[in-house]
């Protein structure tokens, strides 16, 4: 295989730093002009313009008679004003019947207005009638009466590069009479779990053996993200990564590794690739996810994340790194989300020097409060407190100690208005 090897640093470098060089790494991936019904979750490569009016005629808001104004003047229900019905348009009609004074037509929600009328009349202000109608109100011209073009005109934005397409934005983009759009490629991710002791989830387990969650759990976040994700796994034997990553490297843009990137004495990751400088290993200013390592396997082969084992450790650094990572290559306007400012409602600790990222439990009221999932602050190690965090907390290096009350910056897991927004001073 003959992947490059390890420049090993000794100094602690901040997460700034750390995350500039993976920006840089990451470059857009090939745009692909998809369907709409294959778009979703992809991000636009090109803004797309409208090719017609929305709505593209002009159409009835109600179900009731398309009248002119003009014949309503005075109607009340103690004196209605009666007019005689000349036709019936469905929607999806075709007909432009000629509305004449005294006259009204028939006509159901979304049906095409006809030219010569200009109001609506909704049916609960009539009597119903068939060939002739009494109506009980007078209304201002234009009343129940959408416009063509009122929503959009042809060769106006509908949505703009750089952002991830929802089922809002492409029911929008269908309705301006658009089929395809340009898109990013969707990133080809492998995440590969390392270590003789993990083992299949719901296995029996043998002394010192624990269930292999970080496949999972990065491949999950992974496809929230876009990817469309393999995984695998690599034990200690010596060449056994060496044979995984190269069965991935050359069907992939992305490799996620798990595991062996600190010091111990079995790492295997750093382990492969000592002695070279294209894997960089970091001690980053992080809590937790300190051990980081990053780099490119090849001149245009994928790039390659290798993250703490720890579970906690793997999530904060999928956070931090490999997300940011994943949005720069799919051409996503926004990389990071945008914090919001909560209360915290308990004390924890934090560590000096290091920025933590630590799970939380949010909840909204007059202000947003937080509460660390799990009793006492962080570890690396508290997998199962994961499942009460939806979003964590941001704590600056400078901060030696959460105190109750004290203000710290927060990002709700899985909340696109997040990346789309400002700061909000409330979700």
């Amino acid at each position: 295989m003959g992947p490059p090897g390890v420049n090993s640093i000794q100094e602690v470098i901040s997460v700034e730093e750390h995350l500039e060089r993976i920006l840089a790494a990451a470059g857009r991936l090939t745009e692909q002009e998809v369907p709409l019904l294959g778009a979703r979750g992809r991000w636009l490569a090109d803004p797309v313009l409208a090719t017609m009016p929305v709505p593209p005629w002009t159409n009835s808001a109600m179900d009731g008679y398309a009248v002119r104004a003009e014949d309503l003047t005075g109607a009340s229900a103690q004196s209605p004003v009666t007019l005689h019905v000349v036709a019936d348009i469905p929607a999806g009609s075709r007909e432009n019947p000629e509305i004449g004074p005294g006259e009204a037509a028939r006509i159901m929600t979304g049906a095409p207005v006809p030219d010569s009328a200009d109001t609506v009349v909704p049916q609960e202000l009539t009597d119903g009638g068939t060939s002739e109608v009494k109506v009980d109100d007078s209304l201002e011209r234009g009343r129940y009466v959408r416009y063509a073009g009122e929503d959009r005109q042809a060769g106006r934005p509908v949505a703009t590069a750089g952002t991830r397409l929802t089922p809002e934005s492409l029911a929008a983009i269908a309705s301006a009479g658009v089929a395809t759009v340009k898109t990013f490629a969707r990133p080809r991710l492998a995440v590969i779990s390392t270590g003789d002791e993990l083992v299949e989830p719901g296995s029996a387990l043998a002394r010192g053996q624990i269930p292999d969650s970080n496949r999972l759990l990065i491949s999950f976040l992974a496809g929230d993200e876009g990817a469309e994700v393999t995984t695998d796994h690599a034990g200690d034997r010596v060449g056994e990564l060496e044979e995984v990553i190269d069965r991935h490297q050359p069907s992939v843009d992305v490799i996620v590794v798990t595991g062996g990137v600190s010091v111990g004495a079995f790492d295997p990751v750093k382990a492969l690739f000592a002695g070279g400088d294209r894997v960089r290993f970091d001690r980053v200013a992080v809590q937790p996810g300190k051990p980081q390592a990053f780099g490119r396997l090849g001149e245009d082969g994928p790039l390659f994340f290798g993250l703490p084992g720890n579970p906690v450790s793997a999530w904060a650094s999928f956070q931090m790194f490999v997300r940011p990572a994943l949005r720069k290559l799919q051409g996503a306007a926004s990389l990071h989300p945008v914090p919001v400012e909560a209360i915290a409602a308990e004390d924890w600790r934090t560590p000096v020097g290091r920025m933590q990222v630590i799970p939380v439990q949010l909840r909204d009221g007059e202000a947003r409060v937080a509460l660390p999932a799990a009793g006492g602050g962080s570890g690396s190690h508290l997998i199962a407190s994961l499942a009460g965090a939806d979003g964590y907390a941001l704590v600056g290096a400078e901060v030696d100690a959460v105190r109750t009350g004290d203000r710290v910056m927060t990002v709700r897991l899985r909340d696109p208005e997040q990346f789309n927004h400002q700061q909000r001073s409330s979700p």
